[in-house]
């Protein structure tokens, strides 16, 4: 996501040459220092890409528990309006199946 903002890759800080001048600095220096900076630049890379992937699956999993609440709102909505409030205990053994089908996995 990001690397479409970025001037640079790694390979092109490895690869970057610089013209050499009589008063200029060391070459081995500078490619010394452009090596540590394109280890940093792929350290950072790794952890922005591992960070997206966990934001995206915990937006997925916030819209899968938003979508279970909802469910579960219009249930006891229902189990409300044809119980006048009163549980009765065809509900609770309803409700005891399905909380052992969600604890088991079996729907």
């Amino acid at each position: 996501m990001y690397q479409d903002n970025a001037n640079f890759t790694s390979k092109d800080i490895l690869e970057k040459d610089f013209k050499v001048d009589t008063r200029g600095y060391r070459p081995q220096e500078v490619d010394r220092f452009l090596d540590l900076i394109a280890l940093d630049y792929n350290f950072f890379r790794s952890n922005i890409n591992r960070l997206e992937n966990e934001k995206q699956e915990l937006i997925d999993e916030n819209i899968m528990i938003k979508q279970e609440v909802r469910k579960l709102k219009q249930k006891l909505e229902i189990l409300r309006e044809s119980s006048n409030g009163e549980i009765t205990n065809a509900d609770l053994l309803r409700r005891i199946s399905n909380l052992e089908k969600i604890i088991f996995g079996k729907e």
